[in-house]
């Protein structure tokens, strides 16, 4: 199965100049954890969650009516291709230890897809989910805590 069969589609997404106020305000309304940051040419150029606002944010003493988000946000973004297989996109998000991986088309972002997605797609094995989960979390019986 394609990574394009199993993403969420409407995504919504902010600038490097949107604040972090209004940043909080979006996912806060939308009911997300993560925003993809980009540029006037719909081109991801970061990606911004609820705990790099927590994190780098409000517990660095950011100013949250007037700091960009470019200041807190992850500029080295895993992303994935519509047309790559989802058992990949899997792998990659273990293998990163992420929830959420900003699917991209020409470059451009189209769509992103997250654990809740493979979770609610009926195609996606709980074994699969399982075995990402416990890569993203290193919770499993090879994760370096259990040695």
């Amino acid at each position: 199965m394609k990574v394009k069969d199993c993403m969420t589609n409407s995504v919504y997404n902010c600038t490097p100049e949107t604040t972090i106020q209004d940043v909080a305000k979006q996912m806060c309304e939308n009911h997300i954890g993560c925003l993809p940051v980009c540029d006037n040419g719909n081109n991801i150029v970061g990606l911004i969650t609820d705990r790099d606002i927590v994190l780098r944010g409000v517990a660095c003493g950011k100013d949250a009516k007037t700091t960009p988000i470019s200041e807190i946000m992850t500029t080295n973004v895993c992303c994935c291709n519509t047309n790559d297989e989802v058992n990949e996109a899997e792998k990659l998000m273990g293998n990163m230890q992420i929830k959420r991986i900003p699917v991209l088309e020409n470059d451009r972002i189209v769509g992103i897809l997250t654990v809740g997605n493979l979770v609610n797609d009926t195609k996606v094995t709980s074994i699969e989910v399982s075995n990402t989960l416990e890569n993203i979390c290193h919770c499993g019986p090879n994760a370096k805590n259990n040695e």
